[in-house]
């Protein structure tokens, strides 16, 4: 059993105007943007596929324009999780899941389920929805993660349901949104939205060691004692787990800068 997991850094998608010239060299063209993005960083949180059905032919290209190591997560669609019952969601995953995703391979990270600010917990039809997510697609096992946006989902009992079924809770850093850093399956994921445009690496530098230090915790099987638990008094097993961290929305346009620099933060105490 290693001392740890694999902490991977990255960002939201790969095309973004303003990256051009500040991440991307400006003389570079567009259709090798995904070749660069994935030789500076470790992972890249998908958007596209929350809003359309992508092609077996789109992942395959994906895969094959990316190096080993890298992995993608892909944002579910948008038709499974808006939605007022969650459990009738079953054709929409089913097609998503059957989409070609698989043809990412050992490239395939995370699926991020995400939901609506409006959206409050029912326990019953949430759990109904968690029951619909597959273990594999195409042969290869699948890990998930909810995102929830809903102050009603600080109920440790969202907890313990997140748990049974070994779904990661995404731990949102937002101004909004619910935070919750209770760990429920075997990696987590989070995604850091308070960024800002004007620091160099989308943080400060102290943040981004604070940052650093909290996914190693995780890593090595703790929980960051700064960070707030909904079930405290139901922690996860301690055991080694992958990380997998966004620098997103907020200060996107140094969201590069940021991934980077709590990459180079991490491999430094290596």
């Amino acid at each position: 059993m290693p001392a740890q997991g694999t902490i991977r850094t990255g960002i939201g998608g790969w095309t973004f105007e303003p990256w051009e010239g500040t991440f991307y060299p400006g003389d570079l063209p567009k259709k090798r943007q995904l070749e660069f993005a994935s030789r500076q960083l470790a992972t890249i949180e998908v958007n596209g596929t929350y809003y359309r059905s992508q092609t077996p032919e789109t992942f395959a290209k994906w895969a094959s324009e990316a190096p080993d190591g890298f992995v993608f997560s892909l944002k579910a669609p948008r038709f499974s999780t808006n939605r007022k019952l969650l459990g009738e969601g079953a054709d929409s995953v089913e097609r998503f899941v059957a989409s070609g995703i698989a043809e990412l391979g050992e490239k395939l990270g995370p699926i991020l389920w995400q939901f609506m600010p409006t959206k409050r917990f029912d326990p019953d039809d949430f759990g109904a929805f968690l029951a619909l997510l597959p273990a594999k697609a195409g042969g290869i096992a699948l890990r998930h993660a909810v995102e929830v946006r809903h102050e009603s989902f600080l109920d440790p009992s969202f907890v313990a349901l997140a748990r049974e079924h070994r779904v990661a809770i995404v731990h949102a850093e937002h101004e909004t949104y619910p935070e919750i850093s209770d760990v429920t399956a075997d990696f987590v994921y989070s995604r850091l939205q308070r960024g800002r445009d004007e620091e160099p690496e989308a943080y400060a530098p102290e943040v981004l060691d604070t940052w650093a230090q909290r996914f190693r915790t995780w890593a090595a099987g703790g929980r960051p004692d700064d960070l707030p638990l909904v079930a405290p008094d139901e922690p996860a097993p301690k055991s080694p787990r992958d990380v997998f961290a966004y620098v997103i929305h907020e200060g996107k346009l140094r969201a590069p800068q940021g991934a980077m620099g709590l990459a180079k933060r991490l491999a430094a105490a290596e």
